[in-house]
């Protein structure tokens, strides 16, 4: 079953995360038995650069991670102390992902 992009109406496939004609995030149905998914606001193991902050918040909201890093160095050139407060908060009060967090398997088909 093919799905749609809510923007701008492309085509995709079921298995697509991203939209190929605009590149939003895709978000589809999810299987039976798990639970709709949540993005929460968790620093990540893998995947961050410094502390996980910019990676955090783009996996929450579904931004790209390359472009909230670019508007952090920028956004801390330009506003020098508040950026830097406001990042140091995210690193101290965000808690980090845990290790082995996978959704739950889901029960077996009955026939």
């Amino acid at each position: 079953m093919n799905g749609y992009c809510g923007n701008c109406g492309t085509a995709l496939p079921p298995s697509a995360r991203f939209c190929s004609g605009c590149g939003a995030a895709v978000y589809s149905a999810q299987p039976f038995g798990f639970p709709p998914f949540q993005p929460r606001l968790q620093r990540p193991v893998f995947g961050r650069q410094f502390a996980g902050v910019c990676a955090a918040v783009s996996r929450t909201y579904g931004w790209d991670v390359g472009m909230v890093r670019i508007l952090t160095v920028v956004g801390a050139i330009f506003f020098c102390p508040i950026v830097e407060i406001v990042y140091i908060a995210g690193w101290v009060g965000i808690p980090e992902e845990p290790l082995g967090e996978f959704p739950p398997v889901p029960p077996p088909q009955q026939v």
